[in-house]
């Protein structure tokens, strides 16, 4: 009889061990920097939802800051196993969406104030910048003169000189853009739509593992209201209500 007990025993303890092996210890994350959400010392709105979503689960997460398309290229390769900040089926092959969103962000255009506020009509038609991979052209339809950057130092002339009409961003990186304009009333925000943002993992064993524990934990957070009290903390919209 004892003999059976502790066979049971041996099998449950192997079995456990079996199912906790099939998530890593660790999750290798890239992201570029985001204004109060990804800062390089670790802190950040998102670095604090994602550790919620992580830490309790036994899974460390290591970050690393690299520029956002080199995140895409890391994750795809599959030497990280995830990134930070990506549309809804931004990427296609090689990355795994999940089904829950982690935050949003409000996307908005920066321009001269002489320029007309930009409704979709007037977007069609006119000369727009942004940040190389961010792909906007997917998400606000028929936009077709564009033209993707490699950094923001320069765009603030670019408005200036006539060579863009409209810069597009999300909300914060336009607002520190706007920050290091000598007359920044010259200068008009308009906020165009709000895109839920996802972690796009690799499509390996890894990724696909820690993808599945990542939609696991988001539902019971957002299900116990535990992240609300980090979108307070950081001033930002709650994407959950």
């Amino acid at each position: 009889m004892m003999r059976a007990v502790w066979l049971a025993l041996l099998l449950s303890i192997g079995v456990c061990a079996q199912a906790g092996s099939e998530v890593p210890a660790t999750i290798r994350m890239a992201s570029d920097v985001w204004v109060d959400r990804i800062n390089p010392d670790g802190t950040g709105l998102s670095w604090d939802v994602l550790r919620k979503v992580f830490e309790p689960a036994g899974v460390e997460l290591q970050m690393q800051i690299v520029p956002y398309t080199r995140s895409i290229g890391l994750v795809k390769r599959g030497e990280a196993d995830a990134w930070v900040a990506s549309y809804q089926n931004e990427v296609s092959g090689g990355v795994v969406y999940p089904t829950w969103h982690y935050d949003s962000d409000l996307i908005s255009a920066l321009s001269l104030t002489s320029k007309p506020e930009p409704d979709q009509a007037e977007l069609r038609r006119s000369r727009l910048v942004w940040m190389r991979g961010y792909e906007y052209q997917r998400y606000i339809p028929g936009l077709s003169h564009y033209n993707e950057l490699q950094r923001r130092s320069g765009i603030l002339s670019m408005l200036d000189q006539g060579h863009a009409d409209y810069y597009i961003d999300a909300r914060p990186e336009v607002e520190q853009v706007l920050a290091g304009a000598e007359e920044p009333g010259k200068y008009r925000v308009t906020d165009l739509l709000r895109l839920p943002l996802y972690i796009g993992f690799s499509d390996t064993p890894r990724g696909r593992a820690l993808a599945k524990l990542y939609d696991q934990r988001m539902a019971q957070l957002v299900e116990q209201g535990e992240l609300r009290q980090v979108f307070e903390r950081w001033g930002e919209h709650y994407p959950f209500e």
